[in-house]
Parts: C-alpha cells; sequence; structure tokens
C-alpha cells in the first residue's frame, strides 16, 4: 500500500495576506492523535512534492484542517494558497510527532507554546477530552506578528467554551494568552521576554514555570524554539521523547519545513 493517499480540498479561508487554512476530506483508515502532523502536498510535475503539516483538528473530527503561510516563492505554498474546494490534494498516511501528552511526566499544569501557524496542533489538542484529563490547567500562549493573525481568538475565546463535549473543561482548565510584536496590542512581546521578564506568571496570577509542578509543549518558529527551549533547560526543565518522557516536548518538524 502506497503512503500517500489522495484527499480533497473541502473549504478554504485566507484568514490574511500572509495566512489561510483549509479543510480536506478524511480517508475512514486514517488514525492519528491529536497534536500530530502527516505529510501533505500535491502533484507536480507527475512527483509528489510534500511538506510536514500539523492537523488542526481533533482526532475524532470527519474532517481535516490545516493551516499555512502564504510564501510566494515557495515550492509547494506558492500551489497551496491557490486551492479550491474540490481540488485534489496528497496527503501521508503515517502521522506522527512529539506533541503527544504521554510524552510528558505528569503534571499540574501544561503550557502550549506557539508562534504563527504553530498554533495548528494546539488547535487540535485543545479540543481532545485526554488533554483536560491531564491537567488541571492548559495555558495556550500564541504570538505572531500582527493581530490579524491571531485568526482563532473568537473560537478559543466564544465557541471552544460552549463547545457540547468540552465547554465545562475548557471554561474551567483553559487560559488563553495571545500577544503580537509588530503593532499595538494588550499583550505585547515575544513569548521568551514574557516568560523570562515573569510578565506572563503575572498576568496569569501563577507562579514562575517550575518543573515540579509545570510541562510545556512547544511548536513555531526556530527563533521561538531555540529561545524558550534554552530558558527551559535552564530553570532544570528535561526534554521528553519517545523513548522516556520529560518536563517539555518540541515540534521540530514545523521547523524544518
Amino acid at each position: 500500500m502506497s503512503n500517500i493517499t489522495n484527499a480533497r480540498v473541502t473549504a478554504v479561508d485566507h484568514l490574511t495576506d500572509r495566512l489561510f487554512s483549509f479543510t480536506t476530506t478524511r480517508d475512514p483508515g486514517l488514525r492519528f492523535h491529536s497534536g500530530q502532523f502527516v505529510m501533505l502536498g500535491l502533484e507536480v510535475d507527475n512527483r509528489p512534492l510534500l511538506r510536514a503539516y500539523s492537523i488542526a483538528s481533533a482526532a475524532y473530527e470527519d474532517e481535516l484542517a490545516f493551516l499555512s503561510i502564504k510564501v510566494p516563492d515557495g515550492p509547494l505554498t506558492s500551489r497551496l494558497q491557490h486551492l479550491r474546494p474540490g481540488d485534489p490534494i496528497l496527503l501521508g498516511r503515517k502521522p506522527t510527532g512529539t506533541l503527544l501528552p504521554e510524552l510528558l511526566l505528569p503534571g499540574t499544569r501544561l503550557y502550549l507554546f506557539a508562534t504563527g501557524t504553530g498554533l495548528a496542533p494546539f488547535l487540535s489538542l485543545i479540543k481532545d477530552p485526554e488533554l483536560y484529563a491531564r491537567f488541571e490547567q492548559i495555558i495556550l500562549v500564541h504570538g505572531c506578528r500582527r493581530v490579524a493573525e491571531l485568526a482563532f481568538q473568537r473560537m478559543i475565546d466564544e465557541e471552544l467554551p460552549h463547545h457540547e463535549l468540552l465547554g465545562e473543561d475548557v471554561r474551567a482548565r483553559l487560559r488563553y494568552v495571545p500577544t503580537v510584536t509588530r503593532e499595538p496590542f494588550r499583550t505585547r512581546g515575544r513569548i521568551n521576554e514574557l516568560i523570562d521578564s515573569g510578565r506572563l506568571s503575572a498576568m496569569l496570577g501563577l507562579p514562575p514555570l517550575d518543573p515540579r509542578t509545570d510541562r510545556a509543549m512547544l511548536c513555531g518558529s526556530p527563533a521561538m524554539l531555540a529561545t524558550v527551549r534554552a530558558g527551559l533547560e535552564a530553570d532544570g526543565f528535561v526534554e521528553g521523547s519517545h523513548a522516556e518522557p520529560g518536563h517539555f516536548v518540541v515540534e521540530r518538524a514545523f521547523a524544518e519545513r
């Protein structure tokens, strides 16, 4: 059996001039865990052109959702941004990734640190009942350059708290902190700056991150991954993996695509 399957685009939403989302059909045989990514792409010159894309829909949803940036000269994104409903798309059959709760040691709070489209796997995870069963509090911190790129504020702030199955847990356990670096906004600054300065803890009314109680997942730009990871390790956090659970995990596929 081929490791690639065919799907169809069902919807496309151009969120900004740099950001868009799209959904596709889901093969009934595709199984994945919330937080994982798949290889996704198009056939170009009779060959598959694929990149790793985190799945933004929860594992139980009938369609697959994705976020993408628009890169004018990008080998794949320059083509993906022109997708329309009904268009064919290629999807890998083997989801994988490191943003899995079981790769973390037991803890009280889970911090989800994302920049840009690195939000995608966390949109999947915050709709997963397993996450709320594991942690007393979940703090989603999403950093973007501009306010318009915080395109999922309404879904997180207004729709998810009223979700038929998850609403009660979301209202009781999920905290959302959007932050912007290049425009006026109620929270400004890079994620590592918010953590290191103590502003994040002060905003939340929580103690500073502590490996005895806190766990973290990171997905986003190489700069964010490097600075936040360095800060966590300096505070005694140990990275987890499929071989051994730890205090935090990092999704590297995002930075490589």
